[in-house]
């Protein structure tokens, strides 16, 4: 048996660490399509965790918002409706908005697809 089909690949002989699951790929597609657009803004070397805010950490404007939808959208398909997620936020729960939270969304629309 690999150590893949138990959930662990080898980094150093001898040692193990889990494989990254479906949130972690997600976390790192959201990660990737932020830091295609902050290179725009010569900000590409921000970092970004789940923690990090697109308002206070990232200084994303409304229309920042609008084109990660867009990504987001082109990338994982109709599934992933950010547009809609963050119409049902209140203003102070959008200046609050996290990646992490985002890429739960993300990560929950895409299970609910796969199940429906």
């Amino acid at each position: 048996m690999s150590t893949e089909a138990i959930g662990f690949a080898t980094a150093e002989p001898g040692e193990r660490t889990p494989l990254a699951t479906g949130d972690d790929a997600v976390l790192a597609d959201i990660s990737g399509m932020l830091r295609e657009l902050l290179a725009e803004d010569g900000l590409d070397d921000a970092e970004i965790t789940r923690e990090t805010t697109f308002h206070d950490d990232l200084e994303l404007e409304s229309i920042d918002l609008v084109t990660l939808a867009g990504s987001l959208r082109e990338h994982y398909g109709d599934r992933v409706n950010v547009a809609l997620f963050i119409a049902d936020l209140e203003l102070d729960e959008i200046i609050a908005l996290t990646v992490g939270e985002l890429a739960d969304y993300v990560s929950a629309s895409l299970r609910a697809g796969a199940e429906g």
